[in-house]
Parts: C-alpha cells; sequence; structure tokens
C-alpha cells in the first residue's frame, strides 16, 4: 500500500459525515499515476492504493467515461486522460503568485546560473508550479508538474520548517511510516535544516536527494495564508556547497521577500 495515499489521510476527516468516501478513493486512483507508471492496469492500481480491485474496477470505469482516464483495449490499461490536464492546467495558469513572481525568478536564474523552482505541498511530496533556468543550461530542467519528496529536498524542507508544529507533527508521522528503514538519516537531516531554518530562514539539501545537486529552499508566505516553497540548486560541479551556504541561500530569502512584497 502506498503510505502517500493512506498515512496523509486526516482519520477525523475520514469519519465526518459530510466526507465522500467514494470520492475519496476516486481521487486516490487518480493519484496512483503520479505515484506509479504512466500506463497501469486494475492490479497495479489496487495495489499501489491499497483499494479492493472490485472498488478501483468501478472507479476506472467512472474515471473513463467522465474523460480522466482512458483505457488501451491492446494493453488493457488505463492512462491519464485530458481531463486530468485540463483541472491542472487550470490552477496553474489561474495561480496569481507564477504570474507575478516569474519575472523575479527569471532574473535570479539568470544572474546566479541556476535552476529556481516555485513549489507547492501535496501529500508527501512537492510539486513545481514554476521553474526558470538559464537559456544556456541544459542541466537540472525541472518542468511543472514534476514531483520532489518532502523530506531530502531543499523546497519540501523549507515547507516543513514553516508549517505550523500541530500539522508538521502529522507529516512527519506519515513520512517516517512510509520508510521506516532510512528514517534515522532522514531525521537527521531534517533536524540540521530546521535548525539551518531558526538561525538563517533557509533550509539546505547538499547532495541529500540526489548527490550530485546542491539546493537550498525557503518559505513563501502567501497573503491568503498559503504556504509555498521557493527553491535554486545546480549541480555541485558548478555550484559548491559553500556558494549555496553563504552566498544563494540569503539571495534566494530576499527573493521570497520581495515576492511576498509584491501582495500575492
Amino acid at each position: 500500500m502506498n503510505e502517500d495515499l493512506e498515512n496523509i489521510k486526516d482519520p477525523a476527516a475520514i469519519k465526518d459525515r459530510k466526507f465522500v468516501e467514494a470520492l475519496s478513493r476516486g481521487l486516490d486512483v487518480l493519484r496512483a499515476f503520479s505515484q506509479g507508471s504512466v500506463v497501469m492496469g486494475n492490479q497495479d492500481i489496487a495495489r499501489i492504493t491499497g483499494l479492493p480491485k472490485p472498488t478501483v474496477s468501478r472507479m476506472t470505469y467512472t474515471l473513463t467515461k467522465l474523460g480522466y482516464l482512458s483505457y488501451s483495449t491492446q494493453l488493457e490499461k488505463y492512462q491519464l486522460d485530458s481531463g486530468v490536464l485540463a483541472l491542472g492546467y487550470a490552477y496553474v495558469s489561474n495561480l496569481r503568485v507564477r504570474q507575478l513572481a516569474k519575472p523575479y525568478m527569471d532574473e535570479f536564474a539568470r544572474t546566479t546560473n541556476t535552476s529556481v523552482g516555485l513549489t507547492c505541498r501535496d501529500r508527501l511530496s512537492m510539486i513545481y508550479v514554476e521553474n526558470c533556468r538559464p537559456a544556456e543550461t541544459t542541466s537540472l530542467r525541472m518542468d511543472v508538474g514534476v514531483r520532489l519528496p518532502l523530506a531530502t529536498t531543499a523546497a519540501g524542507r523549507a515547507y516543513l520548517a514553516a508549517m505550523k508544529e500541530e500539522e508538521r507533527s502529522h507529516v512527519i508521522t506519515a513520512l517516517k511510516a512510509r520508510s521506516p528503514e532510512t528514517w534515522a538519516e532522514t531525521e537527521v537531516g531534517l533536524e540540521s535544516a530546521f535548525a539551518d531554518y531558526t538561525k538563517h530562514g533557509f533550509c539546505l539539501s547538499l547532495g541529500d536527494w540526489d548527490r550530485n545537486v546542491n539546493a537550498a529552499g525557503v518559505p513563501l508566505h502567501l497573503q491568503d495564508g498559503t504556504l509555498m516553497a521557493l527553491t535554486c540548486g545546480a549541480p555541485s560541479y558548478l555550484v559548491s556547497e559553500e556558494k549555496v551556504k553563504n552566498q544563494l541561500a540569503h539571495q534566494l530569502a530576499m527573493l521570497a521577500r520581495d515576492i511576498e512584497r509584491l501582495g500575492v
């Protein structure tokens, strides 16, 4: 069973009489495609979601009828269809902070020669909603929609550090349950990141997510209370740990404050 889909749910919400379990399960089926293969059968989806196969069959049939999944008779498997793309595009295109922040992110990427990302959280992942990088740079390409792990990336650590304590505790419990065998190492990295945030206002990931990538992350607080995260990074052969820690991370924190002053 995929812990991303199970452990992050709020038990109180599931017991809520207004909570529609069937809708929740249908969304879990759609989310499964971000955890597994691009093309999956009902058995694959059942394995990822932990839902009974008959339930999955009803969900995939309904989602296909509604245009959110398409079915290949040749492969006897499903894949996401244009209905999902339309929803995602509508969200990203109407995200005002993305539109206002992009010129600032473009300038930052150009002057620092790094990849700069604007991310939001989805359960135990961070998702890119915007990415800017120098035109001549071909490395560290992160397209809109790419998912990042929450616990080992600079963006995820910055997001966690800025969360309210009760909510952060709930998410960390889910992270631990998902990967108990590596939790001791993950927890050390998180504690170090939280200490950096308390002291400097940013978090680092120096080879923790990808041993060849150094990155910094800072939270972004929007006026409506929404929390997002900015991140910048580059391959370690281009940007040293010292440069990220002593220069880029501080500049990224200033970029976040500039964007917040836009009133988004």
